[in-house]
């Protein structure tokens, strides 16, 4: 069975002037999904997630979000949607329970009657359940990223659209803003996630689209993206002796590794040990999302810059 479609887009295009920053864009998130957009600072990602909450109007195509058309049915659809764009949004004077506070009484949906236990349940989410009431301004940059992720939670909300939700944060509140987004996941919430790294789309995320200069030049699951590219990398200090026994299907191989291409790594593993080899390690080779990204980007005659 196919899961329902959170995100939908035909065509989408944005033009400011004569520059085309969102080009044909054919977006298909379904519910569920851990969806990395991923793309170079400047290739139009915020342009596309600004269109799709109905803060940018588009110049062409058709998009729905939540299975309804937007712009037209916001007022509809915000109310379950939970969204940080282009960082986290403050009154600086203001302490971040009242800043949220104000966003919750301000947003589409927002109920008075349980404010204050949403509140308290969206900051210790995020981290922040002993804020106090110092100014936002007082706040680290990381602090206010994890504040603008508490305003995107205080509702539930069905799809959660993220743009550089860990911009600031250190290691330790990187893998504790990762941990919250999987825990989101797996209650049912689905999330779209805008980088422009590598290594957080490759950490996340269980589908995948690639924007380059506005164009989506590629979009298909991480697991299938990720395939075995048929061979075995095998790390041993024998590597002579491997180099002698596997004549001509040895690929690369340096003081102490090779690639073999191999089909069945563990009839592999058998042959070598008991010819001897001291195996180390030996496991099947898969393409990196660097690597998948990079290609894509070759085959559209573009070229492609992101952050490992």
């Amino acid at each position: 069975m196919t899961a329902e479609r959170v995100i939908a887009t035909e065509g989408l295009t944005k033009r400011f002037g004569r520059i085309t920053a969102v080009d044909g864009v054919d977006l298909d998130v379904r519910e569920g999904d851990v969806y990395g957009f991923l793309g170079a600072n400047g290739s139009g990602k915020t342009t596309t997630v600004r269109m799709l909450l109905g803060l940018v109007l588009a110049t062409s195509g058709r998009m729905e979000v939540l299975g309804r058309p937007m712009p037209s049915a916001g007022r509809q659809v915000l109310p379950e949607v939970g969204a940080m764009v282009e960082g986290p949004a403050a009154y600086p004077h203001l302490s971040g329970r009242r800043n949220l506070a104000l966003f919750d009484a301000m947003g589409p949906g927002g109920g008075r009657r349980d404010r204050r236990r949403r509140i308290a349940e969206a900051l210790d989410r995020v981290g922040l359940a002993a804020v106090d009431e110092r100014p936002v301004r007082a706040y680290s940059l990381g602090m206010r990223q994890r504040l603008g992720l508490a305003g995107a939670l205080l509702r539930r909300p069905r799809l959660l659209v993220l743009d550089e939700p860990t911009n600031g944060l250190d290691p330790q509140g990187i893998q504790e803003i990762r941990s919250l987004l999987l825990d989101l996941n797996r209650t049912g919430t689905t999330v779209f996630l805008s980088s422009h790294l590598l290594s957080e789309i490759e950490q996340l995320c269980t589908r995948v689209g690639v924007l380059d200069r506005g164009r989506l030049v590629l979009q298909a699951e991480l697991a299938e993206l990720r395939r075995p590219t048929g061979r075995v990398e095998v790390r041993t200090p024998d590597v002579e002796q491997v180099r002698a026994l596997l004549d001509g299907v040895v690929e690369e191989y340096d003081a102490t590794r090779l690639l073999v291409r191999e089909s069945d790594p563990a009839a592999l593993n058998e042959r070598l040990v008991r010819a001897g080899v001291r195996v180390t390690a030996l496991n099947s080779e898969r393409r990196t999302l660097e690597d998948v990204v990079l290609e894509a980007a070759a085959a559209s005659g573009d070229r492609f810059g992101v952050s490992s």
